[in-house]
């Protein structure tokens, strides 16, 4: 599902990871609101993850979950064949297996966006109080 996306929407997915508003603003209003919700699920929003459930995302949602280390959202993930965002789960959370399959498949884009999620979460100290699957 992450796949389908042109390489530098996927890089400003990544900007908007970072805090960057200006370009979330800009995926919500220019086609790409589901990347924005994920951005601010990852980010902590309770509300996003309701969003992308309700909008047709739970996969999403579901990555949003799993990154945060939900057991249920990642077998979620894998009963319905999610294999990349199973493994952008697992490489989110540091896990060179993950980092390692992206980069040698030449989508090294992955990488980037799970080093990118993992330095955020590092970062983080607040609880989590999302949806569970």
């Amino acid at each position: 599902m992450m796949e389908k996306y042109p390489v530098k929407i996927l890089l400003a997915f990544n900007e908007s990871i970072n805090g960057n508003e200006k370009i979330w603003d800009w995926l919500l209003n220019n086609g790409f609101p589901e990347l924005a919700a994920l951005s601010k699920a990852i980010r902590g929003s309770e509300e996003a993850p309701k969003w992308l459930i309700n909008n047709g995302f739970p996969q999403l949602a579901a990555l949003d979950a799993a990154i945060h280390e939900d057991q249920k959202a990642y077998e979620w993930l894998k009963k319905h064949n999610f294999n990349l965002l199973i493994i952008l789960a697992d490489a989110s959370r540091g896990k060179e297996e993950a980092i390692a399959w992206f980069n040698e498949r030449d989508l090294k884009i992955f990488s980037m966006m799970a080093l990118q999620i993992k330095t955020y979460m590092d970062g983080q100290t607040f609880d989590y109080h999302k949806i569970h699957f």
